[in-house]
């Protein structure tokens, strides 16, 4: 597998986010990943030791992974920088990196 793409995030505290990602093998068809498990990862910085790092949601459904940042995940993020990669592992520990980036956070107004 080649790198990870790259999508870089502005996510509005207090929001539901949510994007999918569409597996494909290299000829460009649909990639049936229903076996594997993915994480999709929130932290301050990259490495194995971030000051904060937070799970937020991803499911896999045939060829789609579904990330979402929930209002309750997005109210522990607070303004400034993240970095977050999403993965993929089937059962004999294979880990494939798909997305990375980095996820501005911008304070609502409404809600604290």
């Amino acid at each position: 597998m080649a790198l990870p793409a790259t999508y870089d995030i502005n996510y509005y505290r207090g929001d539901k986010y949510q994007f999918i990602i569409n597996a494909k093998d290299q000829e460009g068809n649909d990639l049936d990943i229903s076996a594997y498990t993915a994480l999709f990862t929130i932290a301050s910085s990259r490495g194995p030791t971030p000051s904060f790092s937070t799970s937020a949601t991803a499911s896999i459904s045939g060829s789609q992974i579904t990330c979402t940042i929930s209002p309750t995940i997005g109210a522990t993020l607070t303004a400034g920088p993240y970095v977050y990669d999403v993965q993929i592992k089937n059962g004999s520990a294979n880990v494939y990196t798909y997305l990375t980036g980095s996820i501005s956070v911008t304070l609502d107004v409404s809600e604290a």
